[in-house]
């Protein structure tokens, strides 16, 4: 066998003939499969033990010679090699045909590469290879023309005219007689010579046909090989024949079109001996012919041959197919063993490294563990004594396997996996029951609930694998979301209600005003009933040891509640002491407003101070993102225990409830809606009297009933007591929110039909009030959308995400710097007049490509290829910088990747990315993973035409396809200005005028909006209407990296339209892979060929080694291919074909005799070697470890 970790290529092409014969190790002769009474393989037929080995380990077919001592003897009287059984799985048999037949992959896949090399249409093939046709093969001294198709009436009239002096036939052995005839070498130097001349149709036929011939020239294929004289029969075990409970057998379908094609060739070499007549004879050969193409693909010609129940059976072509082909379903998914599901529970006392494992599902996924524990301790004396004390649960087991997971961590993992926080390692703790329990913060990254999800757990087995997860899965490493480089692990829900509880600030509560030494003094208090959590009360601050205060704040009194004493216990010693949720407070120190002297009058200070609101969940995700940024992981994690126990521990205490009485229906609530109905009443008069148009009177409806929705809104939060549980749960972002409120307490308003069209009549009740049948109904038109919208959202936007990871998943960082001097010039992202992405966050964590200076004072504030900080990028934006270069994916140099500097930071550690790092699938998932979140629908505002523009995740899809966008924007192709916009026929006409050169002019039509004026001055690739420009357009008058640009921005815009940060860099990744290609325009006098698609580098390499040469280079313009196509046309044929359209794929590849060079991950998952990333990266496989001791002893002492 193969060692997997040690070849470097794989290589794939046409078998000839004598190949086939050399793979094989006996010719299938017979049709027959087993015995049904002996139940043994038939002597010669599709499972013979003679060919393919025997079927039970070290035993020959006749049981002459047993037991492994006769390993490699062949048995004398049945011809079977005494062997491992396993053979069965690699041993290859043949078929020889009594005629040749065609490859029909390579006759009727699309493009036909047998017409393609003929110059015959696939038709005429058909009709020759299937016996309709003669094709003429050889002139001779007749008028004919060779490849001239005849008739079998026009073959008899020649035959009569000119005699034996031509030669005509039928079948795959005419088409092999053409293919074999054909020199390669000339007709790739006439299609050349060909192409100088060539236009339109021809030439595009003439660059198909000089690429498969290429192909063939290079490759060192033949293009008879593409006839088929003989079959390979595959391993038996690949095509298992197993016996059912009934005695009845299921067989592979393989192994009936196998049998079909035996069973034609056995007749038609009967019919041959016999010498039958030649109709007859046809009639069989076109037989096999169809029998060979139903093995190879069924169905891919004519009416598939069905098996019972009238069901197509499933060809060789179909097992590579699909979801549940060879490639998706064995090869880059299995199935795993050591591994297991259970519904989870919440674990609120877990540490957060931590989760529950139950104990029985423990003992099983640590069996051998534990089994080679109780052996080493002596407590079982082998294996099987240690098997048995572990499935009869004895008492001692518990021990060792306490002892076992100690150090072990184990990984969870959730379905869907959309993002690499969906697999995290925890270090497991037996539980009781039948549940794992997981850590609540952890939920939001899983995206899981505890409503009966269900989580899979897996054991790392090797030391290795032990120390991966540990050190880079563990759920305390993963605090930072990988795709904006956030906290992902915020509190939520009971935790943020808790926290907000406790911080809240009350007038006249319990024991306001006294006066505390310390906090334990404070807490003792509380605890007696002398003060309450929400009192505002002074403490000696010197006492906290807090190290922002001054010397002089240290001797005097702080104003703060107990409730915010109690939390700050919880944050690291050197941070500030935090009072109020402000910025300030959080990055420098506490206000000097809150610290009175000592022996001054405290209560009416406090009574001075406004009510400080209390932390929300924003400013507890701000307070752990800033103690991340200072004191980095593990204090981190520790915090946010800490937090989470605050949380549920006084959201217990505070009690917080919802009863019906806490919905306060608001007083004024029916004049409000009386108001509005009388101004609806008028605008309908007014639509009556003809005055206004049905779509104004509908807009001016809707704009009513929305105004009187929001004036209810606001009256009904103003009227709301800051006490109300309500309104606490969703001020404090646990629960809900303001909108919510007013439906349950004000009106509903107005509600969508599926059709996403607002209906004008508003539901006027609130739930409180309770709705009226029609209202009731009116409503659930909405929400049945929702429903079903959410439901096809997943799949889509699961759809999107393999796609992407497809095209990005060779993408890894390989090189420190490679040393580019281009760059990108960014400043913040605008739509119109907003700002989509502020130029800060565009900085941080990003290398300046040149150095930034001080406007005013020169000052160098980043170097070049220095790192731009979170404090630089601030202080750039700040002094009003409003553009800078900085590097970048889109012009980074390295080869399959993307170096360091061009990458910037990584945003999940907030470290400078490792080489290693696989980039390409991370920006993948961070895409993809907010996809669900997106909106399905295209948007419909009013009813002007200029306005349906696509949102959400079909725009999404829409940029990453290269699809042309609806409402299509025109671009000006060329620099002028605007020298007339008059009406032309039925349209409007802009003409633009070029001062040097030329004009143009744009018709456009009459409903889009212009966004130019008459004497605009306009450069080429602006705006002349409103809606979305085609990137396909812009990349003919612009260069690539405006292309790239535009699409960076188009995505962000989506995205953060809906609330969702995401960091450039991801969508570089993915936009660069999207323009990697060249189409060659001109060859010059390079090797490569006109009209191909060129890796960039691949052009570039031709070009360097031509001019070096002296010779003419070639020409080329980039192409932009949407990622389904990026994909397909990847350099690596595994993942190309594991990907989609696996038949054409590989049958393109054969044909070029493709090297796949192993270098992105799919295709090393596919063949079973370690992914070339992270520590599988071969420069860190392959370095050799020091130890410190050695180092010593080398080391020369100074003299």
């Amino acid at each position: 066998m193969l060692d997997v970790n040690n070849f470097e290529y794989m290589k794939i092409g046409l078998a000839s003939p004598d190949k086939i014969r050399s793979w094989s190790y006996g010719e299938v002769k017979k049709p027959e499969t087993i015995n049904y009474r002996t139940l043994k393989p038939e002597k010669d037929g599709l499972f013979c033990e003679r060919i393919f080995g025997p079927t039970k380990d070290w035993e020959c077919h006749c049981g002459k010679y047993k037991r492994v001592r006769y390993k490699g003897v062949v048995c004398d009287r049945c011809g079977v090699e005494v062997t491992r059984s396993k053979v069965r799985r690699e041993r290859m048999g043949h078929i020889e045909l009594a005629a040749p037949v065609s490859h029909i992959l390579y006759f009727k896949g699309i493009p036909s590469r047998m017409g393609l090399v003929l110059d015959m249409s696939p038709r005429a093939l058909e009709e020759v290879i299937y016996f309709a046709s003669y094709v003429v093969t050889d002139v001779g001294q007749s008028t004919l023309e060779k490849k001239q198709l005849l008739s079998e009436k026009e073959y008899r009239t020649y035959r009569e005219k000119f005699g034996n002096k031509f030669q005509a036939s039928m079948g795959a052995e005419a088409i092999r007689k053409l293919l074999s005839d054909i020199d390669t070498e000339k007709e790739v130097e006439a299609l050349k010579e060909e192409l100088k001349t060539a236009q339109g149709q021809r030439r595009t036929r003439a660059i198909k046909r000089l690429e498969v011939l290429e192909a063939f020239r290079n490759s060192g294929n033949e293009p008879s090989w593409m006839i088929l004289d003989v079959l390979p029969v595959i391993p038996p075990e690949l095509r298992p024949m197993v016996q059912l409970d009934g005695g009845r057998f299921a067989t592979s379908d393989l192994n009936d079109l196998y049998r079909r094609v035996i069973n034609r060739n056995n007749r038609l070499k009967r019919l041959l001996d016999l010498g039958a007549p030649s109709i007859i004879v046809q009639n069989e050969k076109r037989m096999l012919q169809e029998a060979v193409d139903a093995l190879i693909d069924n169905g891919r010609r004519g009416r598939p041959v069905t098996g019972p129940g009238n069901r197509p059976l499933k060809s060789l072509s179909h097992m590579l197919k699909g979801k549940q082909g060879r490639f998706r379903q064995n090869l880059l998914g299995k199935r795993v063993d050591y591994s297991g599901r259970s519904v989870i529970v919440v674990g609120p006392n877990l540490k957060m490294y931590q989760c529950g494992l139950p104990k029985e599902m423990a003992i099983e996924l640590f069996k051998p563990f534990v089994m080679k524990e109780l052996v080493g301790k002596g407590l079982a004396h082998n294996i099987k004594s240690a098997k048995r004390k572990i499935e009869r649960l004895q008492p001692e087991v518990w021990d060792v396997l306490e002892s076992v997971i100690k150090e072990h961590p184990v990984l969870l993992n959730r379905a869907p996996t959309l993002h690499r926080l969906g697999i995290q390692a925890f270090e497991p703790t037996l539980v009781e029951g039948r549940a794992i329990r997981l850590h609540p913060l952890v939920c939001t990254a899983y995206n899981a609930d505890f409503d009966g999800d269900q989580m899979a757990v897996h054991v790392p087995l090797s030391a290795e694998a032990q120390a991966e997860a540990r050190l880079l899965m563990l759920a305390a490493q993963n605090i930072l979301n990988p795709k904006d480089g956030k906290p992902v692990v915020t509190p939520s829900q009971d935790m943020v209600l808790g926290n907000y509880y406790l911080t809240l600030e009350r007038e006249g509560a319990v024991g306001e005003g006294m006066i505390f030494n310390d906090t334990n003094e404070a807490l003792v208090a509380y605890q007696n009933g002398y003060v309450h959590l929400h009192s505002r009360v002074a403490v000696n601050a010197g006492s906290l040891g807090n190290p922002t205060f001054s010397e002089e704040q240290n001797n005097m009194l702080l104003m703060t509640t107990v409730g915010k004493l109690i939390f700050n216990e919880i944050l690291p010693k050197t941070f500030p002491y935090i009072n109020e949720p402000t910025q300030e407070n959080l990055e420098v120190k506490t206000s000097e407003r809150f610290f009175v002297e000592k022996g001054a009058n405290v209560v009416e200070s406090i009574k001075a101070q406004p009510i400080i609101d209390p932390f929300k969940k924003g400013y507890l995700g701000k307070i752990i993102a800033e103690v991340f940024k200072r004191f980095k992981i593990t204090e981190t994690s520790k915090m946010l225990d800490r937090m989470k126990d605050l949380g549920f521990k006084y959201s217990t205490k505070a009690g917080i409830t919802v009863g019906v009485a806490d919905i306060v229906v608001l007083e004024e609530k029916k004049k409000i809606i009386d108001d509005a109905q009388t101004k609806v009443d008028n605008v309908m008069k007014q639509f009556r009297r003809g005055l206004i148009t049905e779509d104004e009177r509908y807009d001016r409806v809707i704009s009513i009933w929305s105004a009187a929705k929001d004036e209810i809104q606001a009256k009904l939060m103003k009227s709301l007591d800051r006490r109300n549980p309500i309104f606490m749960m969703s001020d404090s972002g646990a629960r809900g929110n303001a909108s919510n409120f007013t439906q349950l307490a004000g009106m509903r308003g107005l509600m969508a039909n599926p059709a996403g069209r607002i209906i004008e009549l508003p539901i006027k009740s609130s739930f409180r009030e309770g709705l009226t049948v029609l209202e009731y109904f009116i409503s659930t038109h909405g929400a049945r959308k929702g429903l079903a919208d959410t439901a096809l959202k997943t799949a889509d936007s699961g759809y999107l995400t393999r796609r992407l990871v497809d095209v990005a998943q060779d993408v890894i960082v390989r090189d420190d710097d490679c040393g580019t001097d281009r760059g990108l010039l960014v400043g913040a992202l605008r739509e119109g007049t907003e700002t989509i992405e502020r130029l800060e966050e565009r900085l941080v964590g990003r290398y300046a490509r040149k150095t930034i200076k001080h406007p005013e004072t020169g000052e160098v504030i980043v170097p070049e290829n220095g790192l731009i900080t979170e404090d630089l990028a601030k202080y750039i934006e700040d002094v009003g910088i409003e553009q800078v270069w900085i590097r970048s994916a889109f012009t980074c140099n390295t080869r399959h990747g993307v170096c360091k500097k061009c990458y910037g930071r990584n945003l999940a550690t907030g470290q400078e990315v490792e080489v290693g790092e696989a980039v390409g699938i991370i920006a993948a998932q961070s895409i993809g993973e907010p996809g669900t979140q997106l909106t399905m629908r295209t948007f419909h505002t009013g009813g002007v035409a200029g306005d349906d523009i696509t949102q959400g995740l079909p725009r999404i899809q829409e940029i990453f396809e290269a699809r042309n966008p609806k409402g299509l924007a025109h671009i000006s192709e060329i620099d002028g200005y605007v020298a007339d916009i008059s009406e032309g026929k039925d349209k409007q006409q802009i003409i633009v005028i070029e001062g040097e050169v030329e004009k143009r002019e744009y018709a456009v039509p009459y409903t889009s909006r212009l966004k130019v004026a008459v004497s605009d001055n306009v450069k080429r690739g602006q705006e002349l209407t409103e809606g979305s420009i085609d990137p396909k357009e812009l990349l003919k008058v612009k260069d690539t990296l405006a292309v790239q640009e535009y699409l960076l921005k188009e995505v962000q815009k989506v995205y953060r339209m809906q609330g969702v940060e995401i960091g450039d860099k991801h969508i570089e990744v993915m936009v660069r892979q999207m323009l990697r290609k060249i189409r060659v325009v001109d060859a010059g006098e390079t090797s490569v060929l006109p009209g191909t698609l060129l890796d960039i580098h691949q052009f570039t390499d031709a070009n360097t080694s031509a001019l070096l040469e002296g010779k003419t280079p070639a020409t080329g313009r980039p192409v932009l291919l949407g990622i389904t196509k990026a994909s397909l046309e990847t350099d690596s044929f595994l993942s190309a074909a594991s990907f989609q359209e696996t038949t054409r794929v590989l049958t393109d590849a054969a044909i070029k005799g493709k090297r796949d060079e192993l270098l992105g991950l799919k295709e090393n998952v596919i063949i079973g070697k370690l992914v070339p990333a992270g520590t599988g990266m071969p420069r860190y496989r392959k370095a050799t470890p020091v130890f410190v001791e050695d180092l010593e002893q080398e080391a020369t002492p100074v003299e």
